[in-house]
């Protein structure tokens, strides 16, 4: 194997005969990009199988199998070879089982009956956790002791890949830890000023000295522009000079695009670089970058590098500014806001709190701020009608009490509670009279007697005797007209027209009844009024003649219009609870009422603020329970 040679190709240095060893120990220190590794890569294992072919293939980021790399190199545009079809097509199987695999290529050419003249080694490559891809080789043999050396030298020279990869990472590595270094030290060099001025000043410097450039800005914005606050090696200059007006205009290109501009700039970059074209054509040329400083996500400053056309701003030295930036500005910042006398400072302070009020930022926030502000607005300066609301009973003005007009028994009752009756024409129940019609024949008789009696005395010239009968006539009299008047009275009507309230006695007909006993009520429902009960807490703001307003629970929908009449001075305990019964005069009254309806009534009070109104039964329960 010292003795074979392969071919190297190296970029800029043409085709290069070197011995197998050789081309490997090149690989192992190889740190070019990672298409011309892989092609070298490749053309080396198949010169150590020996392999016909190679190719490199892995699964895509949207899961699409991907060929990396081909040995022999194909042509743009040509077809994939049939061999590596087939990888392709057996990679899943590799991909699951993670090892080594020998799969046999069937031609035309191959003799029925003989074993394949090709033969596909698939090997794995693995990563730090599964395998990620694979590396699959066309090896021409029949003899199979041949293709599993060929197999296993294989697999012994993937772990060049291995290598590559781990040099490629330590590089990084390496140029991360330069960047990060060159940034600290230029952030250390900042640090030691304790004014802005001097911290502008030598940021600039230690930019410029560090890349090598021949002028370095620092411009802050302003408003709606930049103006240019430090200049490296310059003390004073003037903004009225044509070369800051320049360089003011493609600080405010960088931060109005909040990205960095490079010029000369790239064909397919997408940022515009107009102004910093202008300032290298008019004061260069020169090749220009231009860096936001951003902080809290908003782009507060730009810092603008200078330098000779000849040496333009390659990729690591943008990352290494970038980082630098992003250590710097924060402390910047800071300094530039508070290294300012007090009344620019409080103007900034000022307007800093228009724009986040004002400004496109937090808007739901600042949406439910105006919503709370309008809302105690309207509650401390917009006064509404307090009223006080309590539960009411309806009752009548008057109500007309009908008793039992003597001792005796229910014969018939003809209404109920609710019935209408008509005064002087319904009858509301009668008496048992047939005792009181026996009673009154018996005295009849009695009387009859008495008086034959008295008249066969005065016949007699028994004038004393005559009277005696006389006398006793008249009382059996007076009995016949007792017995007569309740006679007469024991059919009982109602004196008054209006609602039976009272005198549920259908079910009591033949029960007896002693007289004064009140068997019904009726009241009038023309004239009914309501009584309120009005708790203790709500009791000293109800005067007489405030009016209101109150609805029954069985028509809810319709308002009756009251005024207060009269308020007792006396409270009453109902349901365990102090209340002061009002007497309200109705101004509205509707047919459907009846008295005993029950709902709710709401006094006006008068105007008071809204939120006097809504907090003024907490406000009372805190001044009780603190005592204030």
């Amino acid at each position: 194997m010292a003795t074979e040679r392969t071919e190297l190709t190296r970029t800029g240095a043409g085709v290069e005969r070197l011995t197998t060893a050789e081309v490997i120990d090149r690989l192992s220190r190889f740190g070019g990009p990672p298409e011309q590794f892989l092609g070298n890569l490749l053309a080396v294992q198949c010169q150590i199988g020996p392999a016909q072919g190679g190719a490199i293939i892995r699964n895509g980021p949207d899961g699409v199998v991907e060929l990396l790399a081909a040995y022999p190199a194909l042509q743009q545009n040509a077809a994939i070879p049939v061999w590596i079809a087939q990888a392709i097509e057996l990679f899943p199987e590799v991909l699951s089982t993670g090892v080594s695999a020998l799969r046999p290529l069937h031609s035309p050419d191959d003799m029925y009956g003989q074993p394949p003249q090709r033969h596909l080694a698939l090997v794995p490559l693995r990563g730090p956790q599964a395998v990620r891809g694979m590396a699959a080789f066309m090896v021409e043999t029949r003899d199979a002791i041949f293709l599993a050396a060929a197999r296993d030298r294989l697999e012994l020279s993937v772990s060049l890949l291995s290598l590559y990869e781990m040099r490629l990472t330590l590089q990084r590595r390496q140029l991360d830890l330069r960047r990060l270094r060159s940034a600290m030290e230029v952030l250390a060099a900042v640090n030691e000023q304790e004014r802005f001025a001097g911290m502008g000043m030598a940021l600039c410097n230690e930019v410029a000295s560090r890349w090598q450039c021949d002028r370095a800005s620092l411009g802050f914005l302003k408003g709606r522009y930049v103006q240019v606050r430090a200049m490296s090696h310059t003390e004073k200059f003037s903004r009225k000079m044509k070369v800051v007006q320049d360089i003011e205009a493609a600080m405010e290109e960088c931060v109005d695009q909040d990205v960095e501009v490079l010029h000369p700039s790239s064909p397919e970059a997408t940022y515009v670089s107009r102004a910093a074209a202008e300032l290298s054509r008019h004061h260069g040329p020169s090749a220009i970058l231009t860096l936001p400083l951003r902080h809290s996500g908003a782009a507060k400053a730009a810092l603008l590098l200078e330098r000779p056309p000849d040496q333009p701003f390659n990729i690591e030295e943008i990352e290494s500014l970038r980082l630098t930036a992003d250590l710097v500005t924060p402390r910047l910042v800071n300094l530039e806001e508070h290294d300012k006398w007090i009344g620019a400072r409080m103007a900034g302070g000022i307007r800093k709190g228009a724009a986040a009020a004002v400004g496109p930022k937090h808007t739901w926030i600042k949406l439910l701020v105006i919503l709370v502000v309008g809302f105690l607005l309207f509650a401390f300066l917009v006064d509404g009608e307090y009223r006080v609301e309590v539960p009411f009973a309806l009752e009548t003005v008057e109500q007309q009490v009908i008793p039992a007009p003597f001792d005796g028994y229910l014969s018939a009752v003809y209404v109920e509670p609710g019935d209408m009756v008509e005064g002087g024409k319904t009858t509301l129940a009668t008496l048992e009279t047939a005792e009181l019609k026996l009673r009154l024949a018996s005295a009849k008789a009695e009387r009859m007697a008495y008086l034959k009696q008295a008249a066969a005395a005065a016949a007699e010239d028994k004038t004393a005797e005559a009277q005696i009968y006389q006398a006793q006539a008249d009382s059996v009299a007076a009995q016949i007209n007792y017995l007569e008047y309740q006679i007469a009275h024991a059919t009982i009507v109602s004196p008054m027209s209006g609602l039976v309230v009272t005198g549920d006695l259908k079910r009591q007909v033949g029960a007896p009844v002693k007289t004064g006993d009140v068997l019904f009520e009726v009241a009038p429902v023309e004239a009914l009024r309501a009584e309120l009960s009005v708790p203790d807490s709500d009791a000293a703001d109800l005067l007489e003649n405030q009016s209101g307003e109150l609805a029954t629970a069985s028509y809810p929908d319709q308002r009756a219009a009251f005024v207060v009449e009269r308020i007792n001075p006396m409270s009453e305990v109902v349901e365990r609870q102090n209340v002061y019964k009002v007497r309200v005069r109705l101004q509205t009254a509707y047919p459907w009422m009846r008295p005993g309806m029950e709902g709710l009534a709401k006094v006006d009070v008068g105007k008071r603020s809204y939120a006097w109104i809504w907090t003024r039964t907490l406000v009372n329960w805190v001044r009780m329970q603190l005592w204030l």
